[in-house]
């Protein structure tokens, strides 16, 4: 299975890798904060990534890692 991990301590909550992901399974958390403050990006269904890596070039912060099966 491919999978996606977020540094959510680093995580500004832009949401700019919500609006680049083809399947729409990211979301920022609506109960989550960081240590920051933030509401870090989360996957919803990590069954559905094709692992396309686009939330980890639109992020500004390289928060994001994708890894492929």
């Amino acid at each position: 299975m491919n999978k996606v991990t977020f540094n959510v301590d680093r995580c500004k909550g832009c949401g700019l890798c919500v609006t680049v992901c083809p399947k729409k399974i990211i979301s920022l958390s609506s109960t989550n904060l960081n240590q920051k403050g933030y509401h870090p990006a989360e996957i919803t269904d990590m069954s559905k990534c094709i692992a396309c890596a686009m939330c980890a070039t639109m992020c500004p912060d390289t928060v994001i890692k994708v890894e492929k099966e």
